[in-house]
């Protein structure tokens, strides 16, 4: 049972709550036929359609009504989609900031203020080595009193999600009745306490946070390692041994850089 003293506010919650949530799907594609292959899929996969359901649940895990929507297909490649949105009239006992996991995708129920979600995608790859990369970058802002971390679950799992990086910042206060100010309306220790612990399980973590300025920063990279997951159009039983091993180390080398934002140097080991 939650006990803890809900906060009497005067006049509206003026807090901006923003998660910033960017994930990565790396793939091997040796010859241009599998690379433009590979593009191709991502593209129908997360096209501006298949995106915009996925926000319109992220606004219903939050409580959010959707005012109006922009969404566009680029050519050659790459979608976007933007989201305005209010908050629902929904009873107060229904939302809940508590450091625990939000929904999964079959399980999406309907919590925001005026504000806004937007997504973009970027297909890339590499021009030598045969890496090819999606990456997908998702803001949900809210200003009021539901934080966007509950919508974690369900985006993590929307997602092919080799590499997880999220960031969540307060902004702003808000007054109680006796006029105090506030810069945060709910206690946070790190977003992971928002994500399950099997998916936690699934991936190396590390958190990065600065209390003081309400700045949450943590980033996950899938700990098992199955060549087959990452290649496009051929299996590994297909390929001689020495070029698996190969290939292993420049998949790893690519999400070992983007989970530590830095480059690699040749020979270096990669865990």
């Amino acid at each position: 049972m939650n006990t803890t003293k809900k906060l009497k506010l005067y006049g509206f919650n003026n807090l901006t709550k923003t998660l910033s949530f960017n994930i990565y799907d790396i793939c091997y594609a040796s010859t241009p036929e599998q690379v433009a292959d590979y593009i191709a899929y991502i593209d129908e996969r997360y096209n501006a359609e298949r995106l915009t359901q996925i926000l319109t649940d992220v606004a219903k895990i939050i409580g959010a009504s959707i005012l109006n929507i922009a969404r566009q297909d680029y050519d050659p490649q790459g979608a976007s989609v933007t989201m305005l949105i209010s908050e629902e009239p929904i009873m107060a006992e229904r939302l809940s900031n508590t450091e625990s996991p939000g929904p999964f995708p079959d399980a999406v129920v309907g919590h925001m203020d005026k504000s806004h979600v937007t997504v973009h995608t970027y297909p890339e790859s590499h021009p030598d080595n045969g890496i090819s990369t999606f990456r997908a970058d998702i803001d949900v802002s809210t200003c009021g009193r539901i934080s966007p971390l509950k919508a974690l679950n369900y985006l993590i799992h929307s997602f092919e999600s080799d590499i997880v990086i999220m960031d969540y910042r307060v902004r702003g206060f808000t007054r109680d009745v006796d006029g105090r100010k506030h810069y945060i309306d709910h206690k946070i220790n790190s977003i992971q306490n928002y994500i399950t612990r099997d998916t936690k399980e699934r991936y190396q973590r590390m958190d990065v946070n600065v209390y003081q300025e309400n700045i949450f920063h943590t980033k996950m990279m899938l700990r098992e390692f199955d060549l087959d997951n990452y290649l496009f159009g051929v299996h590994s039983e297909d390929i001689p041994p020495r070029e698996q091993r190969r290939i292993t180390e420049r998949v790893k080398r690519e999400m070992v850089e983007i989970f530590n934002g830095k480059n690699v140097q040749k020979g270096m080991m990669l865990t």
